[in-house]
């Protein structure tokens, strides 16, 4: 694990690039030093696309706190009360913390690719950092911190198994795993807007209007990569989710906020034949 001193090349400098800014962020343990590690990268920071970096242990950095148990054991509460309200909004949290991760790390691990795609996901570490810092501040205002709740690491697993294949990577977090959120929001936002939580049910809005955007990047940097290697999409992807164990997505699918993000007939299609 990187000292928050130390940069992820050991000279003790701080980073100069942005794809080296990013690793800096994702080994960086608090909330506090990763966010504004993220809010620190410039726009006209240099970019270096071709630098391959050296294996790095320790990744992601990320608090004692919370607990990381499987995902059968993370309890599910009612929404009645406050402590059921705080415990969902934390497990929200805790997804957009490993989304900026996801995010940080797509950027420094994967070289030779075009500025825009950098760029893209520069965007979507920011926005993930800012829909973070919205959730921990309303636990606030319930009485809870981020990390006073167990939570589950599905979305940095994918990660691990795809960290050698960026078109698995794409097929599977942006379009599987993230794409998930926006069948599940609306849900989300109905049941906090029914228990009269009416400033955490307009985070969620928030959430989902940049995640369809955030979706979008995925299988547009997707179908670039299907391109370049002359593959077709669904079959592709079907065989990427067999071959890295991808979980099953059980609907209802929010057709909608899928098609906004990109996802064409015939992948819908494909998506409800199951």
């Amino acid at each position: 694990m990187h000292s928050s001193n130390t940069s992820p090349d050991g000279q003790g400098n701080e980073p100069d690039c942005m794809r080296a800014q990013a690793l800096a962020a994702l080994a960086a343990a608090t909330w506090p030093e990763k966010l504004a590690r993220v809010r620190a990268i410039a726009d006209d920071v240099r970019l270096d696309c071709e630098r391959v970096f050296p294996p790095v242990d320790g990744l992601p950095g990320r608090p004692p706190r919370p607990e990381l148990v499987a995902p059968a054991q993370v309890s599910h509460r009612s929404m009645a009360t406050q402590e059921g309200r705080a415990a969902l909004l934390h497990a929200l949290a805790h997804i957009e913390f490993n989304a900026v991760n996801l995010a940080l790390d797509i950027i420094w691990r994967f070289a030779g690719m075009p500025e825009a795609f950098y760029r893209d996901w520069l965007r979507v570490a920011r926005e993930e950092a800012l829909h973070f810092d919205l959730l921990r501040q309303r636990l606030d205002a319930l009485g809870h911190a981020y990390g006073d709740f167990p939570a589950h690491n599905g979305l940095w697993d994918m990660a691990e198994r795809t960290q050698d294949d960026l078109l698995a990577r794409l097929a599977l977090v942006p379009r599987t795993l993230e794409a998930r959120g926006l069948d599940a929001s609306p849900m989300i936002r109905n049941k906090l807007a029914g228990a009269g939580d009416a400033e955490s049910a307009a985070i969620v809005d928030i959430i989902l209007r940049d995640e369809i955007g955030h979706v979008a990047i995925g299988n547009h940097w997707y179908k670039q990569q299907c391109a370049l290697a002359g593959k077709e999409p669904v079959a592709c992807y079907a065989e990427l989710a067999q071959r890295y164990d991808a979980p099953r997505l059980r609907g209802p699918f929010n057709l909608e906020a899928r098609r906004a993000a990109g996802f064409d007939d015939a992948e819908l299609a494909a998506l409800q034949a199951g």
